[in-house]
C-alpha cells in the first residue's frame, strides 16, 4: 500500500472508484440486512445501569432474566456499581447512564435537579421504589458480644463498623435508623443526638460503600456492622460467619430507580425499569434478600417479618429535612459528630 504523502493523479482516480465500490457495497449490505431476521445483533442495544453498590449481586440474576424477556431480547448492559452518592454526583457531571437505581431519593432528586430524570419519576404506583429493606445489625457467628438493641452499640469495647456518610446511602440509612430509634424509645430530639454522638465513639472505620463495610467486617474487623438486611442474606448465603439482629426500632429502606431523560434507548431503558417492579422480577428480588414492593410477592427462601417499631424517612423528618439537619457536610449534626472525632467530612 502507497504512503498518502506519495499518491499521484492515477492512484487518486483508482482510490476514487474504489471508494465508490466500497460505498455501494456498504448500502448493499444494509438493505439485505434490513430484508434479515428481526433477531439480527445489529438491531441490539446496549443500556447503561448506573447503581449503588448494595444490588451487583442481584442484577447478575435480573438481567439474565430480563433478556428472556421479548423486551429484551437484543439488550445488553454496562454495569456500574458504587457508593450511591458517589454514583449520582458521577451522573450529574456526565457518566452515561440510562437506568439509575440509588440507596436513597436525594440522589435522585439530584438528577432531577440537574434536568437528567424527569419530575414526574416518582408517579406511579410503587413511588418509583424498586426494593425495601430495614437496617439491621450484623454481629460474628453465636452473637459472642450479645449484640440485640441500640443501647448495645455504645458499651465500652463494643467495636460498630458503618460505612462512612458523606458517600454512602447506606450509612444514612443506617444513622436514620439509630436517631429515629431512640425517638421510639421515647428519647427527645436533642438525647437522640447525644446517642449518634456516643456511638460514633464505637466507630472504628468507615468504609466507603456499604458493600466495602461488608467486605471489612467479614474480614474481621468490629464486633457489629449496620447494614441492609439484604447484604445480612447474602452474606450468610455465601457460607460467611455471621449471624443478624433485626433490631424492634428500626428504619424501612426505600431504594428508588429512574430512567434518565437523555436515555438513547428509552423505551428498552423503560421496559428494564418495568421488568424489576414486574411479578418475575420482584420475585427475584424478594428470593435474594430484598423486600419486595409488589403487593402479593412473598419468598419461599426467607421470611421478612414486619419490626414492631418499624418507621420511615417521613418519621424523622423526610429526607428534604433530613439531608440539611443531619448530613451538610460543614454544619449537619453528623459532620459536627465526626469533625468531633477527627474525621473529615469532605466539607
Amino acid at each position: 500500500m502507497k504512503s498518502t504523502k506519495s499518491i499521484d493523479k492515477g492512484d487518486k482516480l483508482k482510490f476514487r472508484q474504489l471508494s465508490f465500490l466500497a460505498g455501494v457495497c456498504a448500502a448493499l449490505l444494509v438493505l439485505a440486512a434490513g430484508c434479515g431476521s428481526s433477531s439480527s445483533s445489529g438491531g441490539s442495544v446496549k443500556l447503561s445501569l448506573v447503581a449503588y453498590s448494595t444490588p451487583a449481586e442481584v442484577y447478575a440474576k435480573l438481567i439474565p432474566a430480563f433478556n428472556k424477556t421479548s423486551a429484551g431480547k437484543d439488550v445488553s448492559f454496562n454495569q456500574s456499581y458504587g457508593p450511591s452518592g458517589d454514583q449520582s454526583r458521577a451522573v450529574a457531571a456526565g457518566q452515561p447512564a440510562d437506568v439509575v437505581h440509588f440507596s436513597l431519593e436525594p440522589d435522585i432528586a439530584r438528577l432531577v435537579d440537574a434536568k437528567l430524570v424527569s419530575s414526574n419519576w416518582d408517579q406511579n404506583q410503587f413511588h418509583g421504589i424498586i426494593a425495601n429493606s430495614v437496617v439491621v445489625f450484623i454481629v460474628r457467628k453465636g452473637n459472642p458480644k450479645h449484640i440485640e438493641n441500640w443501647s448495645d452499640l455504645t458499651k465500652p469495647g463494643v467495636q460498630v463498623v458503618t460505612p462512612n456518610p458523606f458517600t454512602s446511602g447506606g450509612a444514612r440509612w443506617n444513622i436514620m435508623a439509630a436517631y429515629g430509634a431512640q425517638l421510639k424509645l421515647g428519647d427527645s430530639d436533642t438525647q437522640a443526638q447525644q446517642y449518634l454522638a456516643s456511638m460514633f465513639k464505637n466507630v472504628v472505620v468507615q468504609p466507603d460503600s456499604a458493600a466495602d463495610a461488608l467486605q471489612t467486617f467479614v474480614g474481621g474487623k468490629g464486633d457489629v456492622l449496620l447494614d441492609y438486611e439484604n447484604d445480612a442474606i447474602l452474606a450468610q448465603a455465601k457460607g460467611e460467619a455471621v449471624d443478624y439482629v433485626i433490631p424492634k426500632q428500626t428504619i424501612l429502606i426505600q431504594t428508588p430507580g429512574a430512567v434518565t431523560s437523555d436515555s438513547s434507548h428509552a423505551t428498552q431503558a423503560k421496559a428494564f425499569l418495568n421488568f424489576l417492579w414486574s411479578q418475575q422480577g420482584q420475585q427475584i428480588l424478594a428470593d435474594n434478600g430484598y423486600r419486595p414492593v409488589l403487593q402479593g410477592v412473598t419468598s419461599s427462601k426467607y421470611s421478612y417479618p414486619t419490626p414492631p417499631q418499624l418507621f420511615d424517612i417521613n418519621y424523622v423528618g423526610g429526607w428534604d429535612s433530613v439531608m440539611t439537619k443531619f448530613f451538610d457536610p460543614t454544619s449537619g449534626i453528623v459532620a459536627k459528630i465526626e469533625q468531633s472525632n477527627g474525621v473529615s467530612t469532605g466539607g
